[in-house]
């Protein structure tokens, strides 16, 4: 089977990892790519958001299936360029991708199929926020009605700073605060049979301690040891098959990956926000956990025929990624400085510890930063415990100028 991913972020290089050592895939190419997929992947030049030149361009390789790793070019629609083309695509439609591009559209779709969630408001004018936010009081959560790279969300106590980020927006949603712990819960789809994956928790807080700004995630850990064990399938009977349920009932089936965010609150599972895509960093620490190989899941999603695949198998071991950052993150990062100590990772950590490439590109023989989430180290261990340490040696061996990461991923869960 000949794959091309579509994408150039940890996420991908994960996804690619995981499909180079899956038996069924002959050759595997990567559009656009980093410095850290091009160890296992072809790259390819070409502007992730033109479905017109990634259709072109999965037809000149003859692939047999295409992965859209990042929501940007779900949203512009190039899962349809795709498959107009003749290809399996793995990824849901312009219209289907709407679930992560408005979070207004989310919204109306859990309400038709009755999923739960925090009460909001759309708001489009000064007036209606600020009624929206007098009638929820703090924290307050204001989140950008469209995408916004996993920073389009401020929850705070600070009246004028959710005033002031709700009214940057063009289109707002302001909802009630949900309290208890947050989880991420993926589930491949073909529109009609979902698969759920492992549950994750990930750090989207800049600072130790769950300080600081919103970020893309700074971190992950996956088994979750406090969670139920009936969370997959109550979230699978009350949020994922009902949302795919109310999708294909609209003439617009969802095929890709489903990510909900969850939050675990006093009056049980809430929906937080969908994604249509792999989530970054959870990615890293769900496929380390898979057994399963993955490009047949995806090819079986991609093609309508989920329903002929078995529940998927995973490992015992534990797995814990932290994000290497670069200076001055999520604010706008300095680029350019080299990275070094990744050999070492290498020779001294693997096999239960490796680095993804995120944020990097080759300058010459030496690899430097490209933006603000750089790179994440994934371990793996018998427990949290020993993957988390595992992690935080090989974060110890990389060297990057101003770089930064939180100390305290997964350290809760693990005991300590």
């Amino acid at each position: 089977m000949k794959v091309l991913v579509i994408g150039g972020g940890a996420r991908e290089h994960a996804l690619c990892r995981s499909l180079s050592l899956d038996p069924d895939v002959t050759a595997l190419h990567c559009a656009p790519g980093n410095a850290g997929i091009a160890e296992v992947a072809e790259l390819h030049p070409v502007d992730a958001l033109d479905g017109a030149a990634v259709a072109r361009l999965a037809t000149g390789l003859e692939a047999d299936l295409v992965v859209v790793g990042p929501e940007a070019p779900l949203v512009a629609g190039v899962a349809d360029a795709v498959r107009a083309a003749g290809i399996p695509c793995f990824g849901p439609s312009k219209e289907a991708a709407r679930l992560e591009g408005s979070k207004a559209f989310a919204k109306d779709v859990m309400a038709a199929a009755g999923v739960p969630t925090a009460r909001s408001y759309v708001c489009t004018t000064h007036d209606e926020i600020d009624e929206a936010l007098d009638a929820f009081g703090a924290p307050y959560v204001v989140k950008d009605d469209g995408l916004a790279a996993g920073k389009g969300v401020v929850v705070t106590g600070d009246l004028e700073q959710a005033r002031a980020h709700a009214r940057s927006c063009d289109r707002v949603v302001i909802e009630e605060y949900l309290d208890g712990p947050e989880v991420s819960l993926f589930a491949i789809t073909d529109g009609t049979t979902v698969l759920p994956l492992t549950p994750a928790q990930d750090f989207k807080r800049a600072l130790d301690g769950d300080e600081g700004p919103n970020t893309g995630g700074m971190g992950a850990y996956s088994p979750l040891p406090w969670a139920d064990p009936k969370l997959v399938d109550e979230v699978m009977a009350s949020v994922l098959q009902p949302t795919v349920d109310e999708l294909r009932r609209r003439g617009t089936p969802f095929q890709g990956l489903l990510y909900a965010g969850l939050a675990i609150t006093s009056r049980g599972v809430r929906v937080i926000e969908f994604n249509a895509r792999f989530g970054d960093p959870e990615t890293q620490v769900v496929l380390a956990r898979l057994r399963t190989p993955l490009a047949r899941v995806l090819l079986h999603a991609a093609k309508g025929t989920l329903d002929s695949e078995p529940p998927l198998n995973w490992r015992d071991d534990a797995a814990v990624t932290v994000v290497v950052a670069s200076h001055n993150y999520p604010g706008t990062p300095r680029t350019g400085d080299p990275i070094e100590g990744l050999d070492e990772v290498a020779a001294k950590d693997a096999p239960h510890a490796y680095v993804l490439h995120a944020g990097t590109r080759r300058d010459g023989d030496a690899i430097v930063s490209a933006g603000g989430r750089v790179l994440s180290v994934t371990a793996t261990g018998k427990d949290l415990a020993e993957a988390r340490e595992r992690a935080y040696a090989a974060v110890g061996r990389i060297r990057l100028d101003g770089s930064q990461h939180r100390t305290d991923i997964a350290r809760k869960a693990a005991g300590q």
